[in-house]
């Protein structure tokens, strides 16, 4: 079997719609801007709204909670590829208009990023499968798939111009 990702997604979205979620980004972002550790933030919304919603530590609602810090991560992931690609194509250009071989980065990005994805989900469809199909499976493979997202979201970040 290769990836149990869609099974853990499936559970996902009836999470979401099957109760009303309280869920904010706000605590990861307060803690962002404090924490020594960016990593340490990472989580921190989705363990509010499972604290602030009725039925959140029940499995449906740990599968919300962590469903919406997951697309909360995954978007910042996405704007941070981006601004980093562009960076590196820019940097590729300039290599090739100074008459030197362009350096490779918007390849070597693009290399790494689809090898992250393949780690990505060979990691958390191990830790779903740790949990033997019981009904902490999709809750723990959400938090993998939210924490690795999370992570790679910094890395891509930390490559930025601060401002």
């Amino acid at each position: 079997m290769r990836w149990p990702l869609g099974a853990i997604l499936a559970c996902l979205p009836g999470a979401a719609a099957a109760q009303e979620l309280t869920f904010s980004p706000r605590a990861v972002e307060a803690c962002l801007e404090i924490a020594d550790s960016p990593r340490d933030c990472i989580g921190l919304s989705a363990q509010r709204c499972m604290e602030e919603t009725p039925g959140g530590h029940s499995t449906v609602g740990m599968g919300g909670c962590l469903d919406r810090e997951l697309s909360y991560w995954d978007d910042r992931l996405n704007t941070a590829y981006g601004a980093v690609m562009a960076q590196s194509r820019t940097q590729d250009a300039e290599m090739e208009q100074a008459g030197r071989p362009a350096s490779g980065q918007a390849e070597a990005l693009r290399d790494m990023q689809r090898a992250w994805i393949t780690f990505r989900d060979a990691a958390c469809a191990y830790e779903y499968s740790t949990w033997g199909g019981g009904t902490g499976a999709g809750p723990a493979g959400a938090a993998c798939l939210m924490r690795l997202t999370g992570e790679q979201a910094l890395a891509l970040e930390a490559r930025l111009p601060r401002g």
